[in-house]
């Protein structure tokens, strides 16, 4: 039974990896600010490089899932997504980095590090250009994190869009999936038309325990690999899947605040890593994820 550390235990994704890695049979502890499913929490902040190192040290974990991260991009001020998501996780390298017995370990960056480009599918290969504060603070997180790739074998992952029951309403799918559910007149939105690449949570949980489970034969440390569906599907397109299973039309009414001036009109996975690294994959439909969504069950 290998010990697992999941950082961001009690955010959206922590909690289904938790369950996830739990039901492989593992041991989990978490760093996370309130009880998660863990067998051990602890609510350490990511900046305190003094009690993250002595935890570390006592728990000795053989896989480490790093998720804590600013994520919400609408987040007010620029500062803390460096903070939280660059100088956080220089801390937890150094302290991985000093135990005698180096774990393997997987980063979540994102795949908003490839920013607007003029790619129509994209692979890992494709020069990353963020657009905003937060795609910006992941791509420094995965350049400090290679400096750390002789010392830990990590992975870095970079999901597409992901969804599921639970996920915050301030999020864009979970707001239009409340209003479809509470039978709403209208909604104000942003760009109805950008196409967007969705995965089931879920799937996205598994894949992560997978890589460092069975760690493919194929990566050195400090691969990129991108994690997602390889299916862009619009904004429209998904409230018509909505309409359809509630049986409930909504009026959509453009809100210019909700309009970002630097708004990518489409980000799709290629995904012939992810199915060669993660062979066999078995994911849910976008209609199965808002199914379970609608119904609010994990």
């Amino acid at each position: 039974m290998s010990t697992c550390l999941v950082t961001g235990g009690s955010g959206f994704t922590g909690r289904y990896l938790i369950a996830h890695l739990k039901r492989q049979g593992h041991r989990v502890v978490a760093l996370a600010s309130q009880p998660c499913g863990a067998d051990e929490t602890y609510p350490i902040d990511l900046n305190n490089s003094e009690a993250l190192s002595h935890c570390i040290t006592q728990v000795k974990p053989q896989q480490v899932y790093h998720l804590a991260a600013l994520s919400f991009v609408g987040h007010p001020t620029a500062l803390d997504f460096y903070k939280v998501n660059v100088l956080g996780t220089e801390n937890l390298l150094n302290a991985l980095s000093a135990l005698p017995m180096p774990p393997r370990v997987l980063l979540a960056s994102s795949a908003n590090v490839y920013g607007a480009n003029a790619q129509a599918v994209i692979d890992e290969r494709v020069l990353p250009a963020p657009v905003n504060h937060y795609a910006a603070s992941k791509l420094a997180m995965e350049h400090l994190a290679r400096t750390y790739a002789q010392r830990l074998p990590l992975l870095i992952a970079r999901p597409f869009n992901y969804t599921g029951p639970g996920q915050a309403a301030h999020f864009l799918v979970p707001k239009i999936v409340q209003h479809l559910q509470q039978r709403a007149p209208r909604i104000e939105l942003g760009n109805i038309n950008v196409s967007r690449d969705f995965s089931d949570v879920r799937d996205v949980v598994a894949i992560y325990g997978h890589l460092l489970d069975q760690w493919p034969a194929q990566a050195e440390s400090g691969s990129v690999i991108n994690v997602g569906s390889g299916e862009a599907v619009s904004l429209q397109a998904l409230i018509s899947m909505l309409e359809t299973l509630t049986a409930h039309r909504i009026e959509i009414t453009v809100n210019p605040a909700f309009v970002r001036s630097n708004e990518i009109p489409e980000l799709k996975a290629c995904t012939k890593r992810l199915n060669a690294w993660v062979p066999g994959l078995s994911r849910h439909t976008l209609n199965d994820t808002l199914a379970a969504m609608l119904a609010n069950t994990p």
